[in-house]
């Protein structure tokens, strides 16, 4: 055989030679262990419940996911991304529920080239001047709710409030977002233990304030805690009580009537009305039998949001590309109306909700919009522009 003809057969070999097709690997790190997997959980449920909606293939292509148990440590945290990314070598990390987590493996990750999805923590110090291009949060700026709900409480003329959020990064920027819109007079800023249990004694500091309303964000087995310490005291009669994060799906069933008639914001809710919203409750209820908190709504998007802009891009091997289709936010969304700010924060609505008893069970109900089309505080200072 001529060296023209092994030539031609080579060619033709590897012609014939089928092309590796794509594979995307996404770590998702939440809080499994300890209290704060009461939060966790209903995350890695949704996230999986989404992932049984796209057909376990995300944007159509071979897909495998990769869970990690942060137990809420930081050092935990930077050691799941560390093997994520070197030993794994996954495309994508999402998930975190905690801003101090999410700001230890921040610089990691979006340096390592691996775009890092946020499903809940939204600092403010990753917003404005340190916004990066491998980052993209599909939940919100940590100031966002807490701004409405300044807005809501100065729309209602209530002329002082005694304000408490954990001593951690996101407790001090819903405390900064709350400021920014309320224009009434502070008298107490409390700053407690994170995944504090009891609060008598700042519950008597506040008794002693005589404040005409109390405004937290103690998100999950904290909010438990304060609601009930709070009703028990006796001062939900007396102190009108307002929150975030604090009084939803995921709380109302062990806060009970301690927490019935108190208001909230939130840019998510059980009962907004689009069609990816009621797929998404419904199936919830149906495969774990409870109804989904805003956690769980916002992991169920990230695989939405994944999943669209993948196939949008036609694949991850493009970068550029596949950002671009990141960048466009028009997924679909258990919110409705969603779209990225120029330092990929969302720009979203922010509603009002009321904690209701109806038939023996517990709700929360959407009492109307208080911010439309809202975006944070923080994107003039990125230097994205898109």
């Amino acid at each position: 055989m001529s060296k023209r003809i092994l030539a031609l057969v080579a060619g033709m070999a590897i012609a014939a030679t089928p092309v590796a097709a794509e594979k995307v690997k996404v770590g998702f790190i939440t809080t499994l262990s300890g209290g704060a997997g009461i939060i966790g959980k209903p995350m890695k449920n949704a996230f999986e419940l989404g992932m049984e909606h796209v057909g376990g293939r995300l944007g159509g292509l071979e897909t495998e996911i990769i869970y990690g148990d942060d137990k809420r440590k930081p050092d935990v945290a930077k050691q799941l991304v560390n093997k994520m990314i070197k030993k794994d070598r996954v495309d994508f990390i999402a998930g975190i529920i905690w801003s101090n987590l999410l700001l230890a493996i921040h610089g990691p990750v979006t340096r390592s080239n691996t775009f890092l999805i946020s499903s809940n923590a939204g600092p403010s110090a990753i917003a404005g001047k340190k916004c990066s291009d491998n980052f993209f949060n599909v939940a919100f700026q940590n100031d966002m709710m807490p701004e409405g709900m300044g807005k809501y409480m100065t729309d209602k003329k209530i002329n002082n409030v005694y304000v408490m959020a954990p001593n951690y990064q996101a407790g001090k920027d819903m405390i900064k977002g709350f400021k920014r819109m309320y224009k009434g007079k502070i008298v107490g800023e409390v700053y407690t233990k994170l995944g504090q249990k009891d609060y008598q004694a700042e519950i008597t500091a506040l008794r002693a304030a005589k404040p005409s309303a109390t405004y937290i964000f103690l998100p999950g087995g904290m909010g438990i805690n304060f609601v009930k310490q709070y009703a028990q005291a006796g001062l939900s009669t007396k102190i009108p009580l307002y929150s975030v994060y604090s009084v939803d799906a995921l709380t109302l069933p062990a806060q009970k009537d301690a927490a019935v008639g108190t208001f909230g914001v939130q840019h998510w809710s059980p009962d907004l009305g689009n069609s990816v919203n009621r797929r998404f409750v419904s199936e919830y209820r149906k495969k774990y039998g409870k109804t989904p908190a805003f956690y769980a709504a916002q992991a169920y998007d990230t695989v939405m949001f994944l999943d669209h802009a993948i196939r949008k891009a036609g694949g991850i091997g493009d970068r550029a590309k596949l950002r671009a289709a990141m960048r466009a936010g028009d997924f679909p969304t258990t919110r409705g109306t969603f779209k990225f700010n120029n330092n990929h924060f969302p720009i979203q609505n922010i509603y009002l909700r009321e904690a209701v008893k109806e038939d023996g069970k517990y709700f929360t109900r959407t009492r109307g919009v208080i911010l439309s089309a809202h975006g944070d505080a923080y994107a003039k200072d990125c230097r994205m522009k898109w």
